[in-house]
């Protein structure tokens, strides 16, 4: 039964998978950003072509485009890597010229290494290995033999369109066969190796929100989040990508003027309390960050942050952490997913995918934070799974 599971192609994955949206590297900032407020997905990939959704190619580029033989996904961008850039010093006193910098600018020197082309014939092993390298998503061409896209589906090169399969995407297929490695699932987590002491990234409550830039820059390459603890290592909560990906730029104030613990309040799921909102409007006014940004669907403005972030329910899913009393305010907070030690392989896999996150942080009885699971980890127990069957 593994064997056979091991033997899937990645078509049998990509079956209802929508075209990727596409942007070229020759696009910027502000279109990275009108692009993600365009699309339900999280990110939007980015291309060495000047294949690009959101503009209509000029007559100039037709000549460029006839000598790239190979359209190739390079790279991939979210509203954490436009909040995060934007909240750089040199950027906030000129967001204007920010956002007209190039889309190069948003991608971290491993992007390349994040998104991996491979064919629709590849093997779910084949996944699986260079999943567990710290590839993130595999770029997949479509296989149709129906026209069932409208005329608007972007096209690369040889008249082909792209899907992506993501890490979530495995796990999902895993699960509906996970009792073909028992006893393995069963297991605690403690005695499967994969918990990562090592690539913690945590923040003190009342740290300025700017301190964990870098960080949250670092867990988008490993899939995982910004912690927030108390003075005594205590978990009290996160600055989550996967909760400011439903932000837009108008959170950078808050992020350049509230502290870390204030800021996962600011963002909450369900909406900034007044009085944070006064005193972010306070606080830019004093840094004088009220410049108008540009974009090519308009302006808005950094006094505009009010409601910079969705309230959708399904954004807010998750809970089953109860904060505790650090603060007046941590109690209102959308609740962080935690396990323990002890918790087995199956349970934290569900935890993940029933939140659509991909991470689970470990903590002890107590709440002192100890570690994090994250899905880069529990590949490696089923790819040595199917290694153990050669």
């Amino acid at each position: 039964m593994a064997a056979r599971l091991s033997r899937h192609e990645l078509s049998d994955l990509c079956l209802g998978k929508p075209p990727l949206r596409s942007l070229s590297v020759t696009d910027t900032v502000a279109d990275a950003l009108a692009a993600l407020k365009k699309i339900d997905d999280n990110y939007v990939t980015v291309w060495n072509c000047h294949h690009s959704f959101i503009r209509k190619q000029q007559p100039q580029q037709q000549t460029t485009i006839s000598k790239c033989s190979t359209c190739t996904c390079i790279g991939k961008v979210c509203m954490v890597d436009i909040i995060c850039f934007l909240s750089k010093p040199q950027n906030l006193s000129s967001p204007s010229a920010a956002l007209h910098s190039p889309i190069s600018a948003l991608l971290h020197q491993t992007s390349p290494l994040l998104v991996r082309h491979l064919p629709p014939t590849a093997s779910l092993v084949e996944a699986i290995d260079v999943m567990h390298e710290g590839v993130q998503n595999l770029v997949i061409p479509i296989q149709n033999l129906f026209e069932c896209f409208d005329s608007n589906t972007l096209r690369h090169n040889n008249n082909s369109t792209y899907c992506w399969l993501t890490q979530e995407d495995v796990f999902r297929f895993l699960l509906n066969s996970i009792g073909v490695f028992s006893p393995t699932p069963a297991n605690p987590i403690n005695t499967l190796g994969i918990i990562d002491t090592q690539n913690l990234f945590a923040v003190c409550y009342d740290d300025p929100a700017s301190s964990a830039l870098d960080l949250l820059s670092l867990s988008l390459v490993y899939q995982s989040s910004v912690a927030i603890v108390d003075p005594n290592g205590k978990f009290v909560g996160e600055i989550s990508p996967f909760r400011l990906n439903s932000c837009d730029e108008a959170a950078v104030p808050a992020m350049a003027t509230l502290s870390a613990g204030d800021f996962t309040s600011y963002i909450d799921c369900g909406g900034p309390p007044e009085d944070l909102v006064q005193l972010v409007k306070e606080r830019v006014e004093e840094k004088n960050l009220l410049e108008l940004l540009h974009d090519e669907t308009g302006l808005c403005s950094w006094s505009s942050f009010s409601s910079s972030c969705s309230s959708d329910e399904e954004s807010c899913s998750g809970k089953n952490w109860k904060l505790g009393g650090y603060s007046g305010r941590v109690g209102r907070r959308s609740e962080a997913i935690v396990c323990y030690r002890w918790s087995s392989l199956v349970a934290v896999m569900i935890q993940a995918l029933a939140h659509r996150v991909s991470y689970v942080w470990v903590v002890e009885e107590d709440g002192t934070l100890t570690g994090i699971v994250t899905f880069q980890g529990m590949l490696k127990v089923f790819r040595d799974h199917f290694k153990s069957m050669c």
